[in-house]
């Protein structure tokens, strides 16, 4: 404690960064602490609640739904020891500053604190949007009360997450699998992502041709001597482009009065038009303005960062954190663009001193956000401080990513400030009469920028990565009415539609903000639980939902629509923004949501249906899991119908017999072993195209014939096990080489593959020599010595000297040594262990030495914190030590003894001594499914 007399303060922070920046601007007479976040929550788990309320019927929940919707809130264990540190500490100190975020998490915890450490002593609430010396000066000079309609708003969220989780999770359980959950925004994110590949599978291409002709000027004066411009009318008719075509058909659109070029038609116009005059028709300039972008809100930051920079939203936030906690920006969640007085004044400094007087407009600019309820009373994000440090002033402050970020984020505010960019645009059409009278018309367009202001500092980027750039310039020449052009060639082009691209992390983001779904505070946390929960699987940047998204992103269309409809969902969403205003009670909303009371402020159509709890529980018994879990893909040429069956080990393709209905049972299970077939991992559902599915059905039991091995006069087959295409023949199998197609795959070509392993003849010692191949590509054998082939049809050609040669050079691959820690992250601040991160067999994983934790998805050992690293250890404590095996016994002893004897018998003592092994030690079984999933919300 400080040792000098007069007053003193606890200030509580979340984390210990903050806590180490804010101690060195109060000084002595503050004791700055870290709660390590949430303090307490509703229990997890039947475990986590404490003995005397285990026999309510709401344990389950951790809500009394019956007594106005009671919270039973529990301590975490991994912040119980911090907990009693806090407590001892307020006891000793004369007054409380509860320094949390600034937003309703923040506030809540603010709450939890004094309902945790029930302190003797005043309890202020101080808040600033920047961890700064004035910032944090300032805030402890003007504390303020706990908001409780804050508080109210956001303990009215997390419960009603609770309850939509609890209560619909258990449904997905019973009939898609076991362990899934369902919540009230996830879900509908995940729709999100289902509906666009749904869109892509349905999807038919189209091939469309134009013409682009290179013209000329006869007399270049300024600007380039050639252009480009493209046909885009024919005979008064305009060109067909991908916009009208219709995307499940690829036919041209009812009613388009379009031009529909293909190959044949655009080659024989370029040819008719070769050699004929080409005339400017028409030329129109316009100005070109391009206003600046407003400031950062979080939503638009994770858009960019993903961008430019293709960092995940959780990594945009994790580093804009790291920035914000030691007093490089301001507070990172938030849907305000207002600038305050200090910062625009800040900017407008800096861009006259980087940029000159000319780049700053005679007025300041002031932005009016488009997101609804937004509190405009915070700040955008923007660096802190009243005088902004450019990013050299910080380069070497900061982590790579760190740098990258402030330097977006101090692009972005700068820009803001800065005049407009400005310049000219002009469009041109040129007209060609061909040698059969058709008239031709091309376009071409044009762009100069005069003045370029905001855009020295920053360009925006746009989802489309072939958009072009807002500062790029396309220059044409002077031209004017009239002008004759020459073409100096002709190029007949063909395109092919597009489906709809899929989301990525950043225009999801976007998509959620648009409908009013979700809030700064939640957008990351959104994207990395549909991806742990299985729901999504990202491929680069695009995300891809899995079919398990599709069973249960079926059923709760088919049972619960109202629950994943974006209207009702955004609806919640403002329904807890008027708590916060402190318009509408927490409770009437929950009443109406759970129990159906329509004299409640919740969503209407849900009160008329009697309310959650009676919607998810009424109707269970008509939900059919065989229909949930098939999802429809087309009819095949022999009249079956398709379907992908989510499985409890994974989704197969199935299909029934002609007549059956596909997911009704019938036909299906007594068929023959044709009518299943895996899917292999990582198969997006837009790839199973019938040509696809074809090429898989050639295995999971189907088949198909080759002919007759002409040796023994067994069928050759052709099938397609886990691990792709093989052909088997009596016991024989052998997998197809990368070169081959199952297509066209010929007998000669299977009873090649058949005759592998291949005995390339006996060394001068007598041991045999094999070809081979293997799982890392093809190989020689001798003995116990390997050596890889350089192509796949050395298999069948390399001769014995050859292999001798080979095997007899030294191995190139070594034996590696132990790999050092991927990285050293630090002492941890709750046990004071040093804490690394290593590589391991399934990934990376973060240890203390005693405990360890793999990394969740989308986290990386380059951008993972101390504090989570802390955080997921002392979970993994709080669960005790893994159970040890036990030792095995006597009788496997006893059988690892006779295996061993075995080997020095003959060949049918083996086998007696295999079986009795095998007998002796059964075959681990797969675990049976746990029980459910204890984080359902």
């Amino acid at each position: 404690m400080p040792s000098n007399a007069g007053t003193t303060r606890l200030v509580i922070v979340e984390s210990p960064a903050k806590a180490k920046t804010i101690s060195g601007y109060l000084g002595p007479g503050y004791v700055v602490e870290a709660s390590f976040g949430h303090v307490r929550d509703l229990p997890r788990n039947a475990a986590d609640v404490p003995a005397k309320y285990k026999g309510e019927p709401w344990a389950r929940l951790g809500v009394d739904v019956d007594n106005g919707f009671h919270a039973l809130y529990v301590v975490s264990a991994d912040r119980r020891q911090q907990i009693n540190k806090l407590v001892k500490l307020a006891k000793e100190v004369d007054e409380i500053f509860l320094a949390t975020d600034e937003d309703r998490e923040g506030e809540a915890i603010a709450w939890h604190l004094v309902e945790t450490l029930k302190p003797k002593v005043p309890v202020k609430r101080m808040v600033f949007h920047e961890i700064t010396k004035p910032a944090i000066q300032a805030a402890v000079a003007n504390p303020r009360e706990i908001d409780r309609d804050l508080v109210d708003a956001q303990e009215a969220r997390r419960i009603l997450d609770r309850l939509y989780g609890y209560e619909v999770s258990p449904v997905l359980w019973k009939k898609v699998m076991p362990k899934l959950s369902a919540g009230r925004v996830q879900s509908v994110a995940t729709r999100i992502v289902v509906e666009r590949e749904r869109q892509r599978m349905a999807f038919r291409t189209a091939e469309y041709w134009d013409i682009l002709a290179t013209l000329a000027v006869a007399k270049p004066g300024e600007g380039p001597r050639t252009f480009h411009a493209t046909l885009v009318a024919l005979n008064g008719d305009r060109i067909a482009t991908g916009k009208d075509f219709e995307p499940t058909t690829g036919r041209v659109r009812a009613g388009s009065g379009v031009v529909h070029l293909d190959e044949g038609g655009a080659r024989g116009l370029a040819a008719r038009l070769a050699d004929r005059p080409f005339t400017v028709t028409r030329v129109e300039e316009k100005p070109y303005r391009r206003r600046p972008y407003a400031p950062f809100i979080t939503s638009t930051l994770q858009q960019e960062a993903a961008r430019k920079l293709r960092f995940s939203s959780q990594q945009t936030m994790r580093t804009a954190q790291r920035l914000y906690e030691n007093g490089y920006i301001t507070y990172m969640r938030t849907d305000s663009v207002n600038l305050s007085e200090t910062a625009i004044a800040a900017a407008r400094r800096q861009i006259v001193e980087l940029y000159g007087e000319r780049s700053v407009p005679p007025e300041p600019r002031r932005y009016t956000g488009k997101v609804k309820n937004a509190q405009e009373a915070h700040e955008a994000i923007r660096p802190a401080g009243d005088n902004f440090r450019t990013p050299g002033d910080v380069a070497k402050e900061l982590s790579g990513e760190e740098f990258k970020l402030y330097e977006l984020i101090w692009r972005r505010t700068i820009a803001s400030q800065m005049t407009d960019a400005v310049g000219s645009s002009v469009s041109v059409r040129i007209r060609a009469v061909s040698s059969a009278q058709e008239e031709a018309d091309f376009g071409a367009t044009g762009k100069t920028i005069t003045d370029p202001g905001l855009l020295r500092a920053y360009v925006e980027s746009s989802d489309d990565e072939n958009a072009e750039a807002e500062d790029a310039e396309r220059r044409l020449p002077t031209l004017v009415k009239d002008q004759p052009l020459t073409a100096d060639e002709l190029a007949a082009q063909g395109h092919h539609t597009q489906p709809p691209s899929r989301y990525t992390e950043a225009s999801l983001v976007k998509a959620l903000e648009e409908l009013g779904i979700g809030r700064p505070s939640t957008y990351a946390s959104i994207m990395q639980t549909i991806q742990d929960r299985g729901y999504v699987n990202k491929r680069g940047q695009a995300m891809i939902p899995t079919f398990l998204a599709f069973a249960v992103i079926g059923l709760m269309e088919r049972h619960y629509p109202r629950l994943i409809d974006y209207d009702f969902t955004a609806s919640m969403e403002n329904e807890l923004d008027e708590i916060a205003g402190g318009d509408h009670a927490a409770v009437d909303f929950l009443t109406s949501f759970y129990f159906g009371s329509a004299n409640g402020t919740g969503d209407q159509a849900i009160a008329h249906a009697g309310g959650l709890k009676k919607l998810v529980t009424e109707n269970l018994s008509e939900i059919d899991a065989r229909s949930v879990n098939s999802i429809p893909l087309h009819t095949d040429d022999e009249g079956r119908e398709v379907v992908v069956r989510v499985g409890r080990y994974g989704p197969y393709l199935q299909r029934a017999v002609p007549g059956a209905v596909a997911g009704s049972g019938e036909g299906e299970e007594g068929g023959s072993p044709g009518d299943r077939a895996p899917i292999p991992e990582g198969l997006a559902p837009d790839e199973l195209t019938p040509e696809k599915v074809h090429e898989l059905f050639l295995g999971g039991g189907g088949e198909r014939k080759l002919g007759d091995d002409p040796s023994t006069g067994e069928p050759i087959l052709l099938k397609s096990g886990r691990f792709g295409p093989y052909v088997a023949s009596g016991e024989r199998k052998s997998s197809l080489l990368r070169s081959q197609s199952p297509d066209d795959l010929t007998l000669a070509q299977a009873l090649r593959l058949l005759s592998l392993p291949r005995l390339v003849g006996v060394a001068p010692d007598g041991v045999e020599v094999f070809a081979n191949n293997g799982r890392y590509g093809p190989y020689v054998k001798r003995g116990d010595e390997f050596r890889s082939l350089d192509s796949e049809d050395k298999m069948f050609t390399v001769t014995l000297d050859e292999a001798l040669a080979l095997l007899a050079a030294p191995k190139t691959r070594q034996r590696r040594a132990a790999a050092p820690p991927l990285r050293e992250m630090g002492v941890d601040p709750l046990t004071e262990k040093p804490l690394v991160i290593k590589d391991g067999r399934f990934g990376p994983y973060v240890t203390d030495g005693e405990f360890n934790a793999s990394l969740r998805r989308a986290q990386t050992p380059e951008a993972l914190t101390l504090e989570e690293a802390s955080e997921m250890l002392a979970e993994k404590r709080a669960k005790g030590p893994a159970p040890k095996k036990k030792a095995a016994p006597a009788k496997k002893t006893t059988a690892a003894k006779k295996t061993t004897a075995a080997k020095k018998t003959t060949a049918a003592k083996k086998t007696t001594a295999a079986k009795k092994t095998t007998a002796a030690k059964p075959p681990a079984r797969k675990a049976a499914p746990g029980k459910a999933a204890t984080k359902a919300e």
